[in-house]
């Protein structure tokens, strides 16, 4: 009989995830647990069975964009998959927005509801996109607190009924590009009462939402980031007509193709203010401190699932007499992909913890410092794991990693917006020395890398811990020599200290963990500790300049 490969699956996302359980079993207290697993287990099943099947049946099903009906109106209707359709429902009835704003479990309630996104990302085309976008105007609303708006639109953004619930747009980017919002070119101008705005949006993602929060500069307002407002528009009428916007097409991606990522006109589109008409970048900020959370929840998940279907494939797939689950190289492989993994999860879940903290009003004055670095730390480092991990992970496959239709390498190009999305790695870095420079000194990361090594008694942890800790000094080192040979030697150096102290923290995080797991019997936190203090952690370059840096990139 000819021998046909049995393809990988998923199973159970949440019962088979140790080292989520193992970070929720110390973060939770037990009558949290009790009352959460439930839900975390249902969503496991739901993302490893019934939505993985539904990705599976409509593979390379992608939303279309439909500009004229029959009878030649212009509509500019766009047509989700099936797999969306379900998500959006699942989304709703679960709360993965909704249990956040519900606070049930007060500062708690962040990690309930990241832990529900994570495990809800492993199979749903990437539906975190709108629901990211939601969480982010959400709580830009709250912070914001204009009442017409908040009464408005907050019950439909954290509602669970799918017939009422809605999603969010965030609209920043045009084609004066992503990164540098302050030179929008969108305008706002007043009609008698009416904001009505004017401009290209050359990237709006997840277009079919009901509403958008958006960046346009009130005529009469100077250039530059002060001069832009923010505004709110909701996109359709009561009849289902585009107000005053047309969706000129939808953007041909490399990966996350299941999102429907649209370049729009918009031709006096009806809009609000949200606060004042000035700031609007500044005013912008609680959104982006959501969504870059959300997109380290995501690469967690990139990785967690390649990890998933490797693992399992490994104990399917023969070579040279034996399954790859018992070949030393392959498992050896597979082993560094765990330990980034669980060094990703964890630096997520710690922002995920403060965040909760924050809203909770529990928060001393150093987390919210601490908060703001990691912000931007997380989402830089975890988006390049992530990238790094989906390679691997397709490698692990052979030749049927790299063939469209096992499903595999879409987990690589969709792994590739993690460090794109919500800035990029440099754009990050860069952010991150802002943030430095109003916190007055490194000293938050120091004590919190320091607080999770320091009383580690096991001999091979403590070696690991000491690891992050001589990184974490050497990037401080850097630091203040480099600040003396001027910005433009910070600026080279910025991404390779971003890096270093999100990967520092990472092994601090993990030798942490490591030591309360041990204490209860489970070695392989520490196992993935003193296999991550083995990987490259400090990357800074003591001698590199940023003359070097030209001349390698000269003609």
């Amino acid at each position: 009989m000819a021998f046909f490969q049995e393809p990988p699956t998923l199973g159970n996302l949440y019962t088979t995830d140790r080292a989520l359980r193992s970070y929720l079993a110390r973060a939770l207290p037990a009558d949290v647990m009790r009352a959460v697993e439930p839900e975390l287990a249902e969503m496991g099943e739901l993302s490893g069975g019934f939505f993985w099947e539904l990705d599976r049946r409509y593979r390379g099903t992608e939303p279309r964009l439909v500009q004229w009906d029959p009878w030649g109106n212009r509509i500019d209707a766009i047509e989700i998959t099936p797999v969306w359709e379900a998500a959006a429902r699942v989304a709703a009835e679960k709360g993965v927005v909704a249990t956040a704003y519900e606070r049930k479990h007060g500062e708690l309630s962040r990690i309930h509801q990241y832990a529900l996104a994570y495990l809800f990302d492993g199979s749903t085309e990437v539906y975190t996109c709108p629901l990211a976008m939601t969480d982010g105007a959400a709580k830009t609303l709250l912070v914001h607190g204009n009442k017409q708006l908040v009464d408005r639109a907050i019950p439909r953004l954290t509602s669970r009924d799918p017939a009422r619930a809605w999603t969010s747009g965030q609209w920043m980017t045009e084609r004066t590009g992503g990164s540098d919002v302050a030179i929008s070119e969108t305008v706002a101008r007043k009609d008698g009462e009416q904001w009505r705005l004017y401009g290209t949006k050359w990237f709006t993602s997840a277009t079919t939402s009901q509403m958008a929060l958006t960046l346009a500069r009130p005529e009469g307002n100077p250039p530059g980031g002060h001069g832009l407002a923010l505004f709110y528009v909701e996109l359709r009428d009561d009849d289902g007509r585009l107000r005053n916007i047309q969706v000129n097409r939808l953007k041909d991606k490399l990966g996350t193709r299941m999102v429907p990522t649209a370049e729009l006109t918009l031709d006096g589109a009806p809009a609000t203010p949200v606060v004042g008409l000035n700031d609007g970048i500044k005013h912008i900020a609680p959104m982006l401190n959501i969504t870059r959370t959300w997109n380290a929840v995501g690469a967690c998940t990139a990785m967690r699932k390649g990890l998933a279907l490797a693992r399992d494939y490994a104990k399917k797939r023969v070579a040279f007499g034996a399954p790859l689950a018992q070949k030393p190289l392959h498992v050896d492989t597979l082993a560094g992909l765990q330990a980034e993994l669980e060094g990703a999860l964890l630096l997520t879940f710690r922002c995920v913890e403060l965040l909760g903290r924050e809203e909770a009003r529990t928060m001393t004055e150093e987390e919210a410092v601490l908060l703001r670095l990691l912000t931007p730390i997380a989402k830089a480092t975890t988006g390049k794991q992530a990238v790094a991990s989906a390679s691997e992970i397709l490698e692990s496959f052979g030749g049927a990693g790299y063939v469209e239709d096992t499903g595999l390498p879409r987990i690589l190009r969709d792994a590739q917006v993690l460090p794109i999305w919500e800035g990029t790695t440099n754009v990050l870095s860069l952010d991150l020395l802002r943030a430095l420079v109003k916190a007055g000194s490194l000293a938050p990361i120091e004590r919190e890398v320091t607080r999770r090594v320091e009383n580690v008694e096991d001999a091979s942890l403590a070696a690991a811990g000491r690891v992050a800790t001589e990184a974490v000094a050497h990037a401080r080192a850097w630091l203040e020599k480099t600040i003396a040979k001027g910005q433009p030697a910070v600026e080279a150096g910025a991404r390779r200290f971003a890096l270093t102290l999100g990967r520092a923290l990472e092994l601090a995080l993990l030798v942490d963990h490591a030591a309360w797991a041990a204490s209860r019997g489970d070695p392989r936190p520490a196992a993935a500790a003193r296999r991550f203090a083995h990987s490259p952690v400090d990357l800074v370059l003591d001698d590199e300049t940023a003359d070097d840096a030209r001349l390698l990139v000269e003609d």
